[in-house]
């Protein structure tokens, strides 16, 4: 994802478990509509995304929406408030929609959101990725992979530091 590293960008809410549970097939960025008191909480860091999912509400695959995200209600909106874990609607071309709504009819994948951050203008975005769930062999083959990562950094930082 090109905004990791820039400093333009913060992010706000990170799916941890997607790396680990699916193979990530592509990305793309895409907006967000939510209500006055969803960004006043949103900014106040009241937010999670990491049981949520992408897909078309209903039989409707003219849009995308976000689903089980949790943005925390926002005290001061008093009787304006939002419902915590509405779906919510996502800004993408209609092309984008029709690629990732074939993806998930025909050859059984799903979209993840990954990163919802704010862009260099302050405008909430969301990462979404078209990913492949993996297997308990996949699994584990990660974990055995991020474990050796984690021992060769131990090994080099000892190394290094006995110099």
């Amino acid at each position: 994802m090109k905004h990791d590293g820039d400093e333009n960008f913060k992010i706000i809410a990170k799916n941890k478990r997607a790396r680990f549970d699916y193979e990530i097939l592509d990305s793309v960025e895409a907006g967000i509509a939510l209500a006055g008191s969803e960004i006043k909480s949103i900014r106040n860091g009241k937010v999670s995304i990491n049981e949520s999912f992408v897909g078309p509400m209903g039989a409707s695959d003219n849009e995308l929406y976000l689903f089980n995200s949790d943005i925390g209600v926002y005290k001061q909106a008093s009787y304006n408030n939002h419902e915590p874990r509405r779906p919510r609607k996502l800004l993408l071309h209609r092309t984008q929609i029709n690629k990732f709504v074939g993806a998930i009819r025909r050859k059984g994948l799903t979209v993840v959101p990954m990163t919802m951050y704010f862009n260099h203008k302050g405008f909430v975005k969301i990462s979404i990725a078209l990913a492949k769930g993996k297997n308990v062999v996949d699994k584990r083959e990660t974990i055995k992979t991020r474990d050796w990562n984690i021992q060769k950094a131990k090994v080099l930082k000892n190394y290094n530091s006995n110099k």
